[in-house]
């Protein structure tokens, strides 16, 4: 891998991925795999469909695990041997918006919420869960009432913030997005972003965010990890990686679409559009198609109960 930006002390990297091996039914996904996170930024995560952004991120926080390699998360190697207690405290330090946002479809906004809050904080009074369910529903950029609506009678957008007000509910050091833009429109898609770079900000977060969406790398990301040939190939600012030879790097960074999202970002505030539309794929498949191939990212089942959703809501994700 070459990580483009200079080192900087083990203590401000609060996600270390070292050798990573995933596999599945005899197809690998990542061998060797090596990834530093630093405490506080944005991380873009991209690559072709089927480069295993998803299963990294599952490795990262235990939904999926590797055949080989080691993964150290604030300090704690994942899967090495510990008492209940531990691996239960280390799980509230992070939040996770999974595609399509993964809420329960049986229960309100709010309810969605207050599940982390009943699973970490058992004892906690119903009427403080209740205030601070709300709080994080207004905090994601929803109104009040929407704590008491059920997911079927939002919008994509709306999920999207749901589910995020649910990964922000324990005060989380970590924030995973997996594909947030995905299926927004440009309005919506940049309110997102701004939304993400405010709470990372007032927050302290750092924030793992797997992307196809150009403008957000643009926007919002600090560094870029680029998923190719089983591995990270690549970390650094896009001005660092543009400099970079890789074929498949110069491809998405200065194809039309990249072109079109550096234009998007350059373009001074009130200037035309000239209908240049937000950019969110890879290569010459339609998005609808990069969408439903990313979903599987040869991931195996996984325990839904951990990942916080329910069948009718897979078959929505």
């Amino acid at each position: 891998m070459t990580d483009l930006t200079p080192a900087h002390p083990e203590t401000e990297y609060p996600i270390v991925v070292e050798g990573l091996r995933n596999s599945f039914d005899g197809y690998v996904v990542h061998e060797n795999l090596s990834l530093k996170v630093r405490k506080g930024e944005v991380l873009g995560v991209v690559g072709g469909s089927g480069t295993g952004k998803s299963v990294l991120m599952r490795s990262i926080i235990g939904l999926q695990q590797p055949d080989a390699g080691e993964v150290t998360v604030l300090g704690h190697r994942m899967g090495a041997e510990e008492d209940e207690e531990g691996g239960i405290d280390l799980r509230s330090r992070w939040g996770v918006l999974f595609q399509g946002g993964a809420l329960f479809s049986t229960l309100t906004v709010g309810e969605n919420v207050e599940v982390p809050l009943r699973q970490f904080y058992p004892d906690m009074t119903d009427t403080l869960r209740s205030e601070i369910a709300r709080f994080k529903v207004r905090l994601s950029g929803l109104s009040g009432e929407a704590a008491f609506k059920y997911p079927g009678e939002l919008s994509g957008g709306m999920r999207k913030r749901a589910g995020l007000a649910r990964a922000l509910a324990l005060d989380p050091e970590l924030l995973f997005l997996d594909e947030p833009t995905a299926g927004l429109d440009p309005i919506g898609a940049a309110a997102f972003d701004s939304l993400t770079r405010e709470l990372k900000e007032t927050l302290g977060l750092t924030v793992f965010l797997i992307t196809h969406d150009l403008d957000t790398l643009y926007a919002i990301c600090d560094r870029v990890a680029v998923l190719a040939d089983k591995k990270v190939i690549a970390v650094g600012t896009i001005d660092e990686l543009l400099a970079l030879d890789h074929p498949w790097i110069q491809e998405y960074f200065n194809g039309p679409r990249g072109r079109a999202a550096l234009d998007a970002k350059d373009r001074p505030a009130g200037a035309p559009v000239h209908e240049v539309p937000r950019q969110s794929g890879l290569g010459p498949a339609q998005p609808e198609e990069r969408i439903e191939a990313d979903k599987s990212d040869f991931a195996p089942d996984i325990d839904d109960k951990r990942a916080g959703m329910d069948s009718a809501d897979r078959t929505e994700a």
